[in-house]
């Protein structure tokens, strides 16, 4: 896990300004992609789906989990056990809101996704979730 300050700021594939951003997404995309919000529980598109796919970065595509690690974590929002590969999020220390969190980024585009939560006991096999906001992603179905 990778944690970074203003003075060793990665830089990422996909870099836009503030206003492309505002251009591109909805304001409610926009307020958590960019701006590190939350969308309501049990709102989201894709909370309790079990369609089979590939979940993608609602701001820059880029692949990010698989429905083979999404389970139902009862919590209102999309859940994963891990990622789809190693690299493909980054992890932040987030201390807002009077708690220590983990917050998951995007590693391509630098966009919030949502937090990560480990030692819950939930029945996975990396005791870890993901607790990902629906707007942040877009389900690419599987092909039957």
């Amino acid at each position: 896990m990778s944690t970074f300050s203003d003075s060793n700021a990665p830089s990422f594939p996909v870099v836009k300004s503030d206003e492309e951003w505002k251009r591109e997404l909805t304001p409610e995309e926009y307020q958590v992609l960019r701006q590190a919000g939350t969308e309501r529980p049990f709102t989201g598109e894709y909370w309790d789906s079990t369609t089979e796919g590939v979940y993608a970065c609602r701001a820059c595509g880029a692949e990010l989990f698989t429905s083979n690690e999404k389970f139902g974590s009862h919590c209102g929002w999309p859940s994963f056990f891990a990622p789809l590969a190693e690299g493909t999020v980054r992890y932040l220390h987030d201390s807002s809101l009077g708690m220590e969190r983990i917050e998951v980024r995007c590693a391509s585009c630098d966009s919030h996704l949502g937090h990560l939560f480990e030692g819950e006991g939930y029945d996975t096999p990396t005791d870890q979730r993901f607790c990902i906001n629906s707007v942040s992603l877009t389900l690419q179905p599987s092909q039957s």
